[in-house]
Protein backbone atom coordinates (compact mmCIF):
# COMPACT_ATOMS: atom_id res chain seq x y z
CA UNK A 1 0.00 0.00 0.00
CA UNK A 2 2.80 2.36 0.91
CA UNK A 3 4.50 1.54 -2.38
CA UNK A 4 1.36 2.52 -4.35
CA UNK A 5 1.18 5.79 -2.52
CA UNK A 6 4.81 6.59 -3.26
CA UNK A 7 4.27 5.65 -6.91
CA UNK A 8 1.30 7.95 -7.11
CA UNK A 9 3.20 10.95 -5.77
CA UNK A 10 6.26 10.25 -7.87
CA UNK A 11 4.27 9.88 -11.11
CA UNK A 12 2.24 13.08 -10.66
CA UNK A 13 3.82 16.49 -10.62
CA UNK A 14 2.43 18.35 -7.66
CA UNK A 15 3.33 21.93 -6.99
CA UNK A 16 5.09 21.92 -3.63
CA UNK A 17 6.55 25.39 -3.95
CA UNK A 18 5.58 28.07 -1.52
CA UNK A 19 3.74 31.12 -2.88
CA UNK A 20 5.72 34.31 -3.43
CA UNK A 21 6.24 36.58 -0.52
CA UNK A 22 3.31 38.86 0.23
CA UNK A 23 0.82 36.43 -1.26
CA UNK A 24 -1.38 36.36 1.85
CA UNK A 25 -1.50 40.17 2.08
CA UNK A 26 -2.43 40.53 -1.59
CA UNK A 27 -5.13 37.90 -1.18
CA UNK A 28 -6.60 39.64 1.89
CA UNK A 29 -6.48 43.02 0.13
CA UNK A 30 -8.44 41.61 -2.80
CA UNK A 31 -10.99 40.10 -0.42
CA UNK A 32 -11.46 43.39 1.39
CA UNK A 33 -11.83 45.50 -1.75
CA UNK A 34 -15.37 46.66 -2.40
CA UNK A 35 -17.00 44.60 -5.09
CA UNK A 36 -17.54 46.29 -8.42
CA UNK A 37 -21.23 46.01 -9.05
CA UNK A 38 -22.47 45.51 -12.53
CA UNK A 39 -24.66 48.55 -12.86
CA UNK A 40 -27.39 47.22 -15.07
CA UNK A 41 -30.09 49.75 -15.44
CA UNK A 42 -32.85 48.09 -13.45
CA UNK A 43 -35.07 51.08 -14.12
CA UNK A 44 -35.09 50.33 -17.83
CA UNK A 45 -35.75 46.66 -17.21
CA UNK A 46 -38.66 47.45 -14.89
CA UNK A 47 -40.12 49.90 -17.42
CA UNK A 48 -39.81 47.29 -20.17
CA UNK A 49 -41.44 44.63 -17.97
CA UNK A 50 -44.29 47.02 -17.16
CA UNK A 51 -44.86 47.77 -20.83
CA UNK A 52 -44.94 44.05 -21.63
CA UNK A 53 -47.45 43.41 -18.81
CA UNK A 54 -49.74 46.23 -19.86
CA UNK A 55 -49.59 45.11 -23.47
CA UNK A 56 -50.36 41.52 -22.43
CA UNK A 57 -53.37 42.56 -20.35
CA UNK A 58 -54.65 44.77 -23.13
CA UNK A 59 -54.35 42.02 -25.73
CA UNK A 60 -55.94 39.51 -23.36
CA UNK A 61 -58.90 41.76 -22.60
CA UNK A 62 -59.46 42.50 -26.30
CA UNK A 63 -59.37 38.81 -27.10
CA UNK A 64 -61.83 38.04 -24.32
CA UNK A 65 -64.22 40.77 -25.43
CA UNK A 66 -64.37 39.32 -28.92
CA UNK A 67 -65.37 35.86 -27.67
CA UNK A 68 -69.08 35.24 -27.42
CA UNK A 69 -70.48 33.08 -24.64
CA UNK A 70 -73.90 31.63 -23.86
CA UNK A 71 -74.78 34.74 -21.83
CA UNK A 72 -74.14 36.89 -24.92
CA UNK A 73 -76.81 35.16 -26.99
CA UNK A 74 -79.81 36.64 -25.19
CA UNK A 75 -80.89 37.86 -21.76
CA UNK A 76 -82.74 34.57 -21.20
CA UNK A 77 -79.59 32.57 -21.94
CA UNK A 78 -77.70 34.81 -19.54
CA UNK A 79 -80.17 33.83 -16.82
CA UNK A 80 -79.74 30.16 -17.69
CA UNK A 81 -75.96 30.43 -17.60
CA UNK A 82 -75.99 32.32 -14.30
CA UNK A 83 -78.28 29.69 -12.77
CA UNK A 84 -76.05 26.82 -13.85
CA UNK A 85 -72.81 28.53 -12.86
CA UNK A 86 -74.07 29.47 -9.38
CA UNK A 87 -75.55 25.99 -8.81
CA UNK A 88 -72.34 24.29 -9.95
CA UNK A 89 -70.27 26.52 -7.65
CA UNK A 90 -72.54 25.67 -4.72
CA UNK A 91 -72.29 21.95 -5.47
CA UNK A 92 -68.49 22.23 -5.68
CA UNK A 93 -68.43 23.90 -2.27
CA UNK A 94 -70.53 21.04 -0.86
CA UNK A 95 -68.17 18.58 -2.49
CA UNK A 96 -65.14 20.21 -0.88
CA UNK A 97 -66.83 20.22 2.52
CA UNK A 98 -67.25 16.44 2.25
CA UNK A 99 -63.68 15.74 1.20
CA UNK A 100 -62.07 13.03 3.31
CA UNK A 101 -59.81 10.02 2.87
CA UNK A 102 -62.77 7.77 2.02
CA UNK A 103 -64.16 10.18 -0.57
CA UNK A 104 -60.92 11.43 -2.11
CA UNK A 105 -60.88 9.07 -5.11
CA UNK A 106 -64.54 9.69 -5.95
CA UNK A 107 -64.06 13.45 -5.76
CA UNK A 108 -60.92 13.38 -7.90
CA UNK A 109 -62.67 11.29 -10.56
CA UNK A 110 -65.58 13.73 -10.57
CA UNK A 111 -63.24 16.70 -10.92
CA UNK A 112 -61.57 15.01 -13.90
CA UNK A 113 -64.98 14.54 -15.52
CA UNK A 114 -65.78 18.18 -14.86
CA UNK A 115 -62.51 19.21 -16.52
CA UNK A 116 -63.42 17.17 -19.59
CA UNK A 117 -66.83 18.82 -19.70
CA UNK A 118 -65.19 22.22 -19.31
CA UNK A 119 -62.91 21.45 -22.27
CA UNK A 120 -65.96 20.42 -24.30
CA UNK A 121 -67.66 23.67 -23.33
CA UNK A 122 -64.67 25.64 -24.57
CA UNK A 123 -64.97 23.95 -27.95
CA UNK A 124 -68.68 24.89 -28.00
CA UNK A 125 -67.71 28.51 -27.30
CA UNK A 126 -65.27 28.40 -30.22
CA UNK A 127 -67.98 26.94 -32.46
CA UNK A 128 -70.41 29.62 -31.27
CA UNK A 129 -67.89 32.29 -32.25
CA UNK A 130 -67.18 30.80 -35.67
CA UNK A 131 -70.60 29.47 -36.70
CA UNK A 132 -72.81 32.00 -34.97
CA UNK A 133 -75.51 31.29 -32.42
CA UNK A 134 -77.05 28.20 -33.87
CA UNK A 135 -79.67 26.38 -31.85
CA UNK A 136 -77.64 23.16 -31.95
CA UNK A 137 -74.60 24.75 -30.28
CA UNK A 138 -76.72 26.52 -27.65
CA UNK A 139 -78.48 23.26 -26.78
CA UNK A 140 -75.12 21.48 -26.53
CA UNK A 141 -73.86 24.18 -24.15
CA UNK A 142 -76.93 23.83 -21.94
CA UNK A 143 -76.61 20.03 -21.99
CA UNK A 144 -72.98 20.44 -20.94
CA UNK A 145 -74.04 22.44 -17.88
CA UNK A 146 -76.69 19.82 -17.08
CA UNK A 147 -74.11 17.04 -17.32
CA UNK A 148 -71.83 18.88 -14.92
CA UNK A 149 -74.65 19.16 -12.41
CA UNK A 150 -75.50 15.48 -12.82
CA UNK A 151 -71.88 14.50 -12.15
CA UNK A 152 -71.80 16.62 -9.01
CA UNK A 153 -75.15 15.36 -7.74
CA UNK A 154 -74.16 11.73 -8.32
CA UNK A 155 -70.91 12.21 -6.45
CA UNK A 156 -72.69 13.88 -3.54
CA UNK A 157 -75.11 10.93 -3.39
CA UNK A 158 -72.20 8.48 -3.39
CA UNK A 159 -70.53 10.44 -0.61
CA UNK A 160 -73.73 10.38 1.40
CA UNK A 161 -73.89 6.59 0.98
CA UNK A 162 -70.28 6.28 2.13
CA UNK A 163 -70.92 8.43 5.19
CA UNK A 164 -74.20 6.72 6.06
CA UNK A 165 -74.01 3.11 4.84
CA UNK A 166 -77.33 2.24 6.53
CA UNK A 167 -79.10 4.90 4.52
CA UNK A 168 -80.09 3.28 1.25
CA UNK A 169 -83.18 3.98 -0.81
CA UNK A 170 -84.34 6.42 1.88
CA UNK A 171 -84.61 3.59 4.40
CA UNK A 172 -82.93 3.37 7.74
CA UNK A 173 -82.00 -0.07 9.01
CA UNK A 174 -81.95 -0.47 12.74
Amino acid sequence: MENKLNDFFSENNFDFQEPHSGHLERFERKLNQPQKKNKTSWKWLSVAASVVLVLGFWLGSNHKQQQMDLADVSPKMEEVQNYFVSTIHQELKDLEKNRSLETETIIEEALEQLEELEDNYKTFVKELNTDGNTRKIINAMIRNYQQRLEVLENVLLQIEEIKNPNLKNNEIYI
